[in-house]
């Protein structure tokens, strides 16, 4: 009872106490407060009838509320032009909503003639009133430079102020701004605590963004779990950049257990939107098959819709699968332009792979001039192939004049990043002293590196050091052992020695069978010196030897040259 008569009492002592005025401003703000439930609780018909009577007595709320209300079509027929006449009338009141509405049509030119200059007067005002969209909008066109002049610091400064209110996209903004080191020092611990900020409310943006320091290790220590937990908070918000991002983590397995069939659904999400990062990487997951049932006609397809897009490394990859008639039909010319496109954006391997055809003369006319150049362009970018294909030029005399200490020094620095073919050339250079001081000994170095990575041409080189002792102790148990790597990945030559070994028992027991049927593995490749042994141990093998040794060499090309001996 004593509450109601308190109220009761409060009630009157208010009547007594306002003034006329304000009686009228309370009851306004009244009726505002009706408008603004009925508008958020969609009920625009309403709010059209309570605000209809304030807007035409001057009510700069109620003005900027109709223009919200014209701007989306909300109860009335959608209309810009109206939406930016009353932002007008409202702002010109002083409204730092308004303001800043009518700042953003005129910075996207709805309902007015675009304006860049106005939109940043509008922001100005309703920012010196401290409104928080008005700092980071103002602050976005000092950072794009759209309406004043560029200046990263100021733009920088209402990032601040707008941030420091609780802005999400302004906390978004600076923390890009310290990412970049722009209007301030790059500072990634910085970025961090800002993209938290904005993350924390949901921006996919920074928590997209906040992935990438994690995964990175920048500003806070290197954690791809968390990096995976906020690229899936922005992807299951539909955010594109960080679908494609929680793809690749679940494709490498990190933070997470390696999956490709994860990975394969969120590439197909963000593919679906457009990404060429993730029609790119679906493409190499239908290719490889992985996640997906192998396919290099869908890989095709979407290496073409990110290359495009203009991305260098689906040219590329489209230009192989040209090339190699892998999911289309086999088209030197097709593989050509699309290695021209990437090549024209200075991306390596496709300055490599436009140069091989260049010297090879497949899908363009030969000419050895355009390959070096082509190679120089990416082996200027170290690329390794390119490297080792310009000492091939060099080596040879196509398209420069021949110079073996040229070739030496491409294909050396080439053979340090462990190119094989590199490592064997250059040993080759260093065994018969073409470009370099002869050096057996450095020859059998740069032989064991390429022969211990598998290389068939370096594992018979090799075996030569070893059969006559140059670089390394003589040891034909060794040259026979490094022949029979050479040979069971079919190479001729390593076949043919071989056979010799067996022939003349060197490091191996004579075994005319053996030696036969390694001759003829050499001779059914076109080796003129097997053809000559061959004939030549067989007067020395009975018919049945012979035909024995002959049913092995069939079954050793069965067995694509494994386990013949």
């Amino acid at each position: 009872m004593w509450q109601f008569l308190k109220w009761i009492l409060l009630s009157h002592l208010l009547v007594f106490t306002l003034s006329p005025q304000a009686m009228a401003d309370k009851l306004s703000d009244a009726k505002l407060l009706d408008a603004k439930r009925a508008y958020f609780t969609g009920n625009f018909e309403k709010t059209d009838k309570i605000i209809r009577h304030m807007v035409k007595q001057g009510n700069a709320v109620a003005q900027n509320i109709l223009g919200v209300m014209y701007f989306n079509g909300q109860g009335v027929e959608q209309d810009l032009k109206e939406a930016a006449r009353l932002y007008l009338l409202s702002a010109t009141q002083g409204n730092a909503v308004a303001q800043n509405n009518l700042g953003l049509l005129y910075e996207d030119g709805q309902g007015v003639i675009q304006d860049y200059q106005k939109a940043v007067k509008w922001y100005q005002l309703a920012a010196e009133q401290g409104h928080a969209f008005a700092q980071n909008n103002l602050g976005l066109l000092y950072s794009r430079g759209k309406g004043v002049e560029q200046d990263y610091q100021e733009a920088g400064k209402l990032y601040r102020l707008a941030a420091e209110q609780g802005n999400v996209n302004a906390q978004y903004n600076l923390g890009l701004q310290y990412s970049r080191g722009q209007g301030v020092s790059q500072d990634y611990s910085q970025a961090a605590k800002w993209y938290r900020l904005s993350a924390e409310q949901g921006n996919v943006f920074a928590q997209n963004n906040l992935g990438l320091l994690n995964s990175n290790g920048q500003g806070v220590m290197k954690n791809y779990q968390e990096a995976v937990r906020w690229y899936r908070l922005a992807a299951e918000q539909g955010y594109v950049l960080a679908q494609n991002n929680l793809g690749i983590m679940y494709w490498r397995g990190r933070g997470v257990t390696k999956d490709y069939d994860e990975a394969a659904k969120w590439f197909k999400l963000a593919s679906g939107q457009g990404n060429a990062d993730a029609q790119y990487n679906l493409g190499v997951l239908y290719r490889l098959g992985q996640g997906v049932t192998q396919n290099h006609q869908e890989a095709a397809r979407l290496y073409r819709l990110a290359a495009t897009h203009g991305k260098v490394i689906a040219q590329n990859n489209l230009g192989l699968l040209y090339e190699d008639g892998q999911g289309v039909i086999q088209d030197y010319q097709e593989a050509a332009k699309w290695y021209q496109l990437a090549a024209e954006q200075g991306y390596a391997f496709a300055q490599n792979n436009l140069g091989l055809l260049y010297r090879r003369g497949t899908g363009v006319e030969q000419d050895y001039q355009e390959a070096e150049k082509l190679y120089r362009l990416a082996a200027e970018q170290h690329n390794a192939h390119a490297e080792y294909n310009l000492g091939l030029l060099y080596r040879h005399g196509q398209g420069v004049k021949q110079d073996f200490s040229e070739a030496a020094k491409w294909y050396r620095l080439s053979a340090e990043q462990g190119y094989v073919l590199a490592q064997n050339n250059l040993g080759l250079l260093h065994a018969n002293g073409q470009g370099v001081v002869q050096n057996y000994q450095e020859a059998a170095k740069w032989h064991q590196l390429a022969a211990d990575k598998g290389n068939s041409l370096a594992q018979y080189n090799l075996g030569l050091m070893f059969f006559d002792g140059k670089g390394v102790a003589q040891n034909y148990e060794e040259a026979a052992r490094l022949y029979r790597l050479a040979a069971e990945q079919g190479l001729p030559s390593a076949q043919y020695a071989l056979g010799w070994m067996y022939a003349n028992g060197k490091g191996v027991e004579q075994d005319h069978i053996l030696a036969h049927m390694r001759f003829s593995l050499a001779a059914n490749k076109g080796n003129n010196n097997a053809k000559k042994w061959r004939i030549s141990i067989s007067k020395e093998m009975t018919p049945e030897q012979i035909t024995q040794a002959q049913n092995l060499a069939i079954e050793c090309e069965e067995r694509s040259y494994k386990y013949c001996d």
